[in-house]
């Protein structure tokens, strides 16, 4: 039978790609998290400068308008990276329950390998076959 070594392989670089995207996706939704709320307290002061809140408002300042709505953006982008980070956990744990089964199966395939290599010895050495 064939080593299942190369197919454990491949599911480790899998879950170890899996972690990588997860990650990668955790650091982009903290620093979105953190530009919005820098961007949060640049329209709060531009707001408490022009003495104007109400984003309706004629005079509203266009620098805290432009801030407001690049602030909903990235809201809205981690909001996007939060479903995709759901995703990608689901895609860890499936790649993980891949590998449980395939060195499972493995230990199974060098089991069944070792008690055919003693029962060929045995009948080599004129033993009775055990089953």
């Amino acid at each position: 039978m064939k080593s299942r070594e190369p197919l454990i392989r491949a599911k480790r670089f899998k879950i170890d790609d899996a972690r990588r995207r997860l990650a990668q996706i955790d650091t982009m939704v903290g620093e979105f998290d953190r530009m919005a709320s820098e961007m949060e307290r640049d329209i709060a002061a531009e707001e408490q400068r022009s003495g104007i809140t109400d984003p309706r408002h004629f005079a509203y300042p266009p620098l805290a308008a432009s801030a407001r709505q690049r602030r909903e953006n990235l809201v809205r982008s981690a909001d996007d990276l939060r479903v995709q980070r759901a995703e990608a956990l689901a895609a860890v744990n499936e790649a993980e329950a891949e590998l449980v089964l395939a060195e499972a199966a493995g230990e199974r395939e060098r089991a069944c390998e070792g008690d055919a290599i003693e029962r060929r010895a045995a009948w080599r050495q004129g033993e009775p076959a055990r089953l």
